[in-house]
């Protein structure tokens, strides 16, 4: 089996970063009255600053594809020991592609420029981008490919836009509910990208791929983060409405948080972390970065106090986030985090990066261990 190298890391942000009070400027206020929610919602994540690809007439500045075809340029042009020709494998996450079909993967491709190769189209939530860097991992490593590119990215904003929801009969009378203003003022977007090789980079620091292991809990737990079904009506399919206006206006589409079980997220995770811990795979004394993408500073707190009730102390200098200033882009955090921390000088060879990506969907976790090198 050959070792497999981050080799570089891209990224794209679209625009100008927008504060906390510009928000409703992009998303624009619902029924003309602003969110009662956002003040409360905003305390609790402590986002101050995240970035949309819609202006302020709620138009499209980009696609998604566009976007994480940006990162993968970022990418390709930071690395400097690959060229196009070199790529033959690309494997993306996202959690609404542009299109219903064909896969995101395809539209990336196309928009990249890229030669023919293979690809990959990986769905779902935030957990999605770690998907697609495990399955190029996988494919290098087993010498299936010699480099291969691992993207995610999230155009999450135009899911927000007030008409969308004032259009919808079910809201005509009365407010949006918490489970879907909530991620109003959570979430953002942005893309990123990261290319592997089966040989470290000549040029600068790489990231070796210890291991990467992805667990669903999907048995033990409903569905708590989705879009598509509706929870009130217990209609399992916005395909099973007799018309898809109806499901629409239904707000059936809508993407929605069940707040009730989105808390369990820090159990799921901090209890896997435990069992990596205790099967010898994770030693926390040697952990000198902590990469975790958490959705809110709140849920900060609470793995601090899970892992320490576990027994696991990583001291909170080790945890490394931009969330506060980047926003939460979903499945494309991960990679916007390795950006910065890769590419702004933090790392030194022989340390050691445990990334960690939770998913509230029906509730996974996935872990990545790396040495710089």
């Amino acid at each position: 089996m050959n070792s497999v190298y981050i080799t570089s890391v891209g990224k794209f942000l679209p625009g100008s970063p927008v504060s906390n009070e510009e928000m409703e400027d992009y998303l624009g206020k619902i029924g003309g009255k602003s969110s009662k929610t956002k003040r409360l919602i905003l305390e609790k994540n402590q986002i101050r600053s995240r970035y949309y690809a819609i202006d302020k007439e709620q138009k499209s500045l980009y696609t998604n594809a566009e976007m994480a075809s940006l990162a993968i340029r970022d990418a390709l042009e930071r690395n400097g020991s690959v060229t196009d020709q070199d790529i033959d494998f690309l494997a993306t996450g996202t959690t609404r592609a542009d299109l219903l079909l064909p896969g995101f993967a395809s539209m990336v491709h196309a928009e990249t420029g890229l030669p023919p190769m293979e690809i990959a189209s990986h769905s779902g939530l935030c957990a999605s981008g770690m998907h697609a860097l495990k399955n190029a991992y996988v494919h290098i490593k087993a010498g299936e490919h010699r480099a291969a590119i691992a993207c995610s990215s999230e155009f999450l904003s135009r899911e927000f836009k007030h008409t969308k929801f004032e259009a919808q009969g079910i809201y005509s009378n009365s407010r949006v509910p918490f489970d879907t203003d909530f991620l109003r003022f959570m979430l953002s977007d942005g893309a990123g990208a990261a290319v592997l090789q089966n040989e470290p980079s000549p040029n600068g620091p790489s990231l070796r791929i210890e291991w990467i292991d992805n667990q669903s809990y999907a048995n033990q737990y409903e569905v708590c983060m989705y879009s598509g079904m509706s929870k009130e009506s217990g209609i399992r399919s916005w395909l099973d409405y007799p018309s898809i206006h109806e499901a629409a206006d239904q707000g059936a589409l809508n993407l929605k948080q069940d707040v009730r079980l989105v808390n369990e997220i820090t159990k799921v995770g901090t209890n896997r972390i435990l069992e990596l811990v205790e099967e010898g795979r994770i030693h926390p004394e040697r952990i000198d970065w902590m990469v975790c993408h958490y959705s809110s500073h709140f849920f900060r707190d609470e793995v601090f106090r899970l892992l320490d009730l576990g027994g696991v102390r990583i001291p909170e200098e080790k945890w490394f986030t931009n969330l506060y200033t980047k926003g939460n882009t979903g499945a494309a955090s991960i990679y916007i985090m390795l950006e910065e921390l890769m590419n702004e000088g933090h790392l030194t060879e022989g340390e050691q990066v445990l990334c960690i990506v939770p998913e509230s969907g029906r509730f996974q976790i996935s872990i990545m261990l790396l040495s710089v090198v």
